[in-house]
């Protein structure tokens, strides 16, 4: 036999050993474990046999009871299904309970209550509706249950400057009870709202309810797990573009100016637009008032008699002209020049 075969064989039988050992190990494990269980004390909870939902009248076909380690039992869960549906009335579900699933006292309402929203208000804690549309309601995918920050966004007017406009983060972390009429949490498909209910401390109602005619409000879905609330500051035009507020306040006035420009050159075009009509319409007076005379006959022409004019001759007779009776005599004398009048001879 080979050295190696036989190398082999005896790792093949000491690992055979060790396999052995080991789920003898994992045996005894096993039944201490199922020991240890069968001293410890049972009880019984009631669970749901279906998955209920917000509004679902308790049953005893929707109930049971199932077995629970005495010393777990949830805070507010019923041991029999009897003491669940004890007292005068109907209880009814406040909350999505899902199959399995301990039925606790602050998830249902009392006997003969209704699973209204005033059921599901914590202590001291008010429900406050607030007006949304499409976009605020962020699209409709705010649901009961969800928790959302309110944003407030204001316009403010400035004597010594254009008006200001700015949005505040004004309440963190509110719960949404109902999204219109709806305050079912199983509900899981967009709906456009247009309101939203809250739950809110008095305090926190008071600032919506100023806040609702003091501006405009919006909802920021958070994340669900994120029920704490964060540092915020207040966001201004300026944040958006890094312009300083006379910046703001320059760009507005330019705005204004190149549209009081367009404004009056739109002035402009319309009163020669009106002029242009004007004379349009008069052109076509004149040529209704043409085409009228056109169609009228013109009267026959009378001939009259024709006139007599007398034929006048000019005669032209040339006159000699009488010559003077005296005439004008110069003599000069050395350099001087003497003149006399003396008559004329005929």
């Amino acid at each position: 036999m080979r050295a190696n075969t036989l190398v082999m064989i005896i790792l093949a039988g000491v690992f055979g050993v060790l396999a052995v050992v080991l789920i003898n190990i994992w045996l005894a494990s096993q039944r201490s474990a199922m020991a240890e269980a069968n001293g410890v004390q049972r009880d019984t909870v009631v669970v749901a046999a279906v998955g209920l939902k917000f509004g679902d009248t308790l049953t005893a076909d929707k109930l049971r009871e199932i077995a629970w380690p005495a010393g777990a039992v949830p805070s507010g869960a019923f041991k029999t299904t009897k003491d669940l549906m004890a007292g005068e009335g109907s209880k009814q579900a406040l909350q999505a309970i899902g199959a399995n699933e301990p039925v606790l006292a602050t998830k249902i309402t009392g006997p003969g209550q209704r699973a209204t929203l005033s059921a599901v208000l914590g202590e001291g804690m008010k429900a406050v509706s607030i007006r949304v549309n499409d976009v605020l309601g962020v699209a409709g995918f705010v649901f009961p249950g969800d928790r959302v920050d309110v944003l407030l966004t204001r316009t403010v007017r400035s004597e010594e400057g254009p008006d200001k406009s700015f949005v505040d983060v004004l309440l963190q972390s509110m719960k949404v009870l109902a999204v219109d009429q709806v305050a079912d949490e199983t509900k899981d498909s967009p709906t456009v709202v247009k309101a939203v209910t809250l739950e809110v401390s008095t305090k926190d109602a008071q600032k919506l309810t100023l806040a609702a005619g003091a501006g405009q409000l919006s909802l920021a879905l958070r994340q669900a797990a994120a029920s704490k609330g964060e540092t915020t500051e207040r966001v201004t035009l300026s944040d958006l573009t890094g312009d300083t507020p006379a910046d703001v306040a320059a760009r507005q006035a330019e705005l204004a100016k190149q549209a009081a420009v367009a404004a009056a050159a739109a002035a402009e075009r319309k009163r020669a637009d009106d002029r242009i009509d004007g004379l349009t319409q008069a052109v076509e007076k004149v040529g209704s008032r043409l085409d009228e005379l056109g169609k009228v006959k013109p009267a026959p022409a009378v001939a009259s008699a024709p006139e007599v004019q007398e034929v006048v001759k000019e005669v032209i007779k040339y006159v000699q002209p009488e010559p003077p009776a005296r005439a004008t005599v110069g003599v000069f004398r050395g350099v001087k020049l003497e003149t006399y009048d003396v008559p004329r001879q005929k």
